[in-house]
């Protein structure tokens, strides 16, 4: 008999709170002794503008913000990579999806609003350098940066999905997406109406509400759980076995879907309105 041919799967995922616990600028603003409340206050404030994409709020500051622009260079933006925590068992989870599960393979990739620079650093030797897509920009020849060349960001991770996905040629209906908030929004809906698989890794309202699967979990392979029960088919014993041949155990699965209700009393018609019907 001849074996059955692989599935190819494209697994996308953010980065800022999704394979890490950190948000790149907290931790830039960090560095230069910004105070965390000063950009909490700037970015919130563009978001509220709807001034750039969900997302991209960092670029922004860094082009244009006297607190930013002229003071980052791009090795601070690699040092940034250096300092954020990421979650545990990335490389395993890259791995296991690159090696295949039993004829599903899964090409990983990143795709995320932060400076493309932090991101390589931070999964250095863990996810390959071309397979990570993030914002880029023209830095000038003292280093400070100039200009910004491209935003993965609302649509901006839209165009990056499709442009893999027609690299790679694999169909909208096998294409996985994970992230974690409101810069994920576009970017799932995209996913969503094809038929694609989606995975939220927070409890974020309006990103809940669209992902087919919410994982929560300090352990990025726990988003495998999802993945081999809805596509690679196994039940849950299956999964078990699997996450304990790799010396895990699942101590604690609980599902739960999240109902999202907002009650108000009802204003009652007054009598003389009433008597007007």
């Amino acid at each position: 008999m001849s074996e059955k041919p692989i599935k190819r799967y494209l697994f996308a995922s953010d980065f800022d709170q999704t394979l890490s616990f950190n948000d790149s600028g907290y931790v830039l603003s960090e560095m230069l002794g910004i105070p965390i409340a000063d950009f909490e206050r700037k970015a919130k404030g563009m978001a509220g503008l709807n001034l750039v994409q969900q997302g991209a709020e960092l670029a922004y500051l860094l082009l244009h913000d006297p607190e930013f622009h002229g003071r980052v260079r791009r090795e601070h933006l690699h040092e940034v990579g250096k300092r954020i925590r990421l979650k545990e068992n990335i490389e395993l989870l890259y791995s296991i999806l690159d090696r295949g599960i039993e004829g599903y393979h899964f090409d990983f990739y990143v795709l995320s609003a932060a400076p493309v620079e932090v991101i390589r650093s931070a999964l250095e030797g863990i996810v390959p350098a071309d397979h990570i897509f993030g914002t880029e920009f023209n830095y000038h020849s003292s280093g400070e940066i100039d200009t910004i060349v491209r935003a993965t960001a609302g649509y901006g991770k839209v165009a990056a999905l499709d442009q893999l996905q027609g690299d790679l040629q694999i169909g909208p209906d096998h294409i996985v997406y994970m992230g974690d908030g409101s810069s994920d929004i576009h970017v799932m809906l995209h996913v969503h109406v094809r038929d694609g698989f989606t995975i939220a890794v927070s409890e974020t309202r309006h990103v809940a509400q669209i992902a087919d699967r919410t994982v929560l979990s300090n352990n990025a392979l726990a988003m495998l759980a999802p993945i081999l029960e809805k596509i690679v088919g196994w039940q849950r014993p299956r999964i078990r076995e699997f996450f304990e041949s790799y010396g895990l155990l699942i101590q604690e699965w609980e599902r739960a879907r999240t109902d999202w209700l907002t009650l108000r009393p009802v204003i009652a018609e007054s009598s003389s309105a009433a008597h007007a019907d």
